[in-house]
């Protein structure tokens, strides 16, 4: 996917700059829910969504997001509860597929499957023309639209009309409960030109190509 600046057109949708840090958690806190369609934060700095949240083929609890979101290394956390301190950690950023693998501290999160009304049950190929598929982002919530394939012949992203603006990076894409996408940038104009995205079964194949974390990965 295109990396934020490098064309005047596209417009990666994730830097909002934000000024919650990173606290200490209190014995007496609960860890607050996590899954795909939740806002988080990336080294107190950028906000984005987080994609998908689930396991590994060895059991370990990894998500998704928006590789220009952060690099390896970088910390998350909540935004619905910034004062909880970190939660899970980049393990690396992929710049080709713009995508991200975060894993995540078992007892820091609570994971979900479901977060409003976005449910994520299963993962799937990537929406074709006219499906309608649906996003669920943490700036712009739930917005929908049609799938108008992979118009550059690239091979794993699929443009769609769908609202997004900036902190919608990672969002997931969904054909009703089966997750199809995640959300990357928009052309020109946000929540009017086309929102491009990464399928998530390139994802995926990136992913077990690896063969370490994050290598057969399914959602809750």
């Amino acid at each position: 996917m295109n990396a934020p600046g490098t064309t005047a057109a596209i417009l990666a949708t994730a830097t909002v700059l934000v000024s919650a840090g990173a606290g200490t958690a209190s014995a007496d806190q609960y860890a607050p829910s996590v899954g795909g369609g939740s806002g988080i934060v990336i080294d107190s700095r950028a906000q984005c969504t987080l994609t998908t949240v689930g396991r590994d083929r060895d059991g370990r609890l990894v998500g998704l997001t928006a590789g220009h979101c952060g690099h390896a290394g970088s910390k998350v956390i909540a935004e619905a509860d910034p004062n909880y301190g970190v939660i899970g950690r980049f393990v690396f950023s992929d710049d080709a597929l713009d995508y991200a693998l975060i894993e995540f501290d078992p007892n820091r999160i609570d994971p979900v499957s479901r977060v409003g009304g976005t449910t994520i049950l299963d993962t799937g190929d990537p929406a074709r023309f006219p499906t309608i598929v649906c996003k669920k982002g943490r700036t712009t919530g739930t917005s929908c639209g049609v799938a108008w394939g992979d118009l550059r012949a690239k091979h794993h992203e699929t443009w769609t009309q769908m609202c997004v603006l900036e902190g919608d990076s990672g969002a997931p894409v969904m054909v009703g409960t089966t997750l199809v996408g995640m959300v990357n940038a928009y052309l020109a104009v946000g929540c009017f030109g086309p929102e491009v995205g990464t399928n998530i079964s390139a994802i995926l194949a990136d992913l077990d190509s690896r063969d370490g974390i994050g290598a057969g990965y399914r959602p809750l």
